[in-house]
């Protein structure tokens, strides 16, 4: 049975910002500015101390003033019984197909209905983070029927980040001609921080993020070159590198990285306004961001964060700041763990059009950040009192939003 939140808050802020023009695409963009409802500025959502006393590069880096949904909205449990699912991809009839963590692949319905598990998936290392992880549709599926997911692949040695790709049988049962197209190198024994979100851009090219994997060996490998770690990568859906990509400096530079300095990116979404690409992505013990992807930019990790060890020690040099090496948009502290991403574009809710929507695993709730001229301006928790481990966010082909938490609930989040 379906179980139906029902949320209605009023503002109660006197102070207004107004979400107004200059989100650009970068290098000469001409695109509209983004706009946004007004907005009630209130004390930021984070009541907890930090754990570092690090100081932020800009104002409104980190804990922006809180806002609330004056909208009256309804979140519903399609369904509770997924196990670990992981991603989700809105089929063109609004059906969702959901990767689960262990292996499988499953369509649910509408009405909450959940499919048996899809024939043909490859095998899968669920050990740790890993497992079948994030996914998309070809952006002519409705033709073609392709899908994209991220692995985690057993090889000999140990495990690595696997992209493959299938067909959609016709009955929906079935993963036909699947074919692994690109594996991140080098091999990791560790069974963590795997990245894999994967998303399609405007040119028909893939986009993947990459973790580093987090063993004290690959971690520097977020700022080589010559590997795939710690990346987001740009390719095509034969596997090879994209046209346009930049071009690193250094002996061995892959030709298919698109941005370095990563060390768990567990989302990707496109600004519906400006086309920029955004990510999140995981930091250590605080430190998690929220990145405005550019082609050929060095994010820093594990030179520059802010964060520090579990341990409570610093980090490397215990630096934040250092030319060369970008800023994050915005950061936690304490963490938020933030994982799959979508932008809102459907104006079902007026005020939430062009917001950012997170899905915050150790948080337990949905984040919905504000963004005016690439600068976020106002944060809000959204089902904070579910209690539940959010993996990933989308809009789907009704503009409604659906998100899945580790434990097995399918939500769908739209104005009442």
């Amino acid at each position: 049975m379906k179980n139906i939140i029902k949320l209605s808050v009023v503002v109660v802020s006197a102070m207004i910002l107004i979400a107004g023009s200059g989100c650009s695409r970068g290098k000469g963009s001409d695109n509209p500015p983004t706009t946004n409802p007004p907005t009630s500025s209130g004390p930021p959502v984070e009541t907890n101390p930090p754990n570092t006393s690090y100081r932020s590069a800009f104002t409104g880096q980190t804990r922006i003033g809180g806002v609330k949904t004056t909208t009256s909205y309804a979140a519903t449990v399609m369904t509770s019984s997924l196990t670990s699912p992981w991603g989700i991809a809105s089929l063109p009839d609004g059906r969702l197909l959901v990767t689960e963590k262990g292996g499988r692949m499953r369509i649910v319905t509408a009405s909450g209905v959940v499919s048996d598990p899809i024939a043909g998936v490859p095998a899968v290392n669920s050990a740790g983070q890993g497992g079948l992880l994030g996914l998309c549709l070809d952006p002519q599926f409705s033709s073609n029927r392709m899908v994209y997911w991220v692995f985690s692949e057993n090889v000999s040695g140990g495990s690595v980040t696997a992209v493959a790709k299938g067909r959609l049988s016709d009955n929906d049962r079935s993963i036909e001609n699947v074919t692994v197209i690109y594996r991140v190198s080098p091999v990791s024994g560790s069974t963590i921080q795997y990245g894999a979100r994967v998303i399609f851009d405007k040119t028909g090219n893939l986009l993947v993020s990459t973790g580093e994997r987090s063993d004290p060996s690959t971690r520097v490998l977020a700022q080589s070159v010559t590997s795939g770690m710690g990346k987001v990568l740009r390719i095509t859906t034969a596997g090879l590198p994209a046209q346009g990509n930049p071009v690193f400096s250094g002996s061995g530079a892959l030709p298919e990285l698109y941005s370095m300095g990563h060390r768990n990116p567990q989302g990707l979404a496109f600004h519906p306004v400006t086309g920029d690409l955004w990510e999140s992505e995981f930091g250590p013990r605080g430190g998690d961001e929220i990145n405005r992807i550019r082609p050929g930019v060095n994010y820093g990790w594990p030179v520059i964060t802010y964060g520090i060890e579990y341990s409570g020690q610093p980090v490397g040099a215990a630096i934040q700041q250092q030319s060369g090496m970008e800023q994050p948009v915005y950061d936690w502290d304490p963490v938020v763990s933030p994982s799959g991403m979508t932008f809102y574009k459907g104006n079902r809710v007026p005020e939430w059009e062009n917001n950012l929507f997170i899905g915050a695993l150790s948080g337990q709730h949905i984040v919905r950040l504000v963004i005016t001229d690439n600068r976020v301006t106002g944060e809000e928790r959204l089902l904070a009192g579910e209690g539940q481990r959010f993996r990933d966010v989308i809009q789907g082909t009704d503009n409604a939003l659906y998100a899945v938490t580790d434990a097995g609930r399918l939500y769908r989040i739209d104005r009442q």
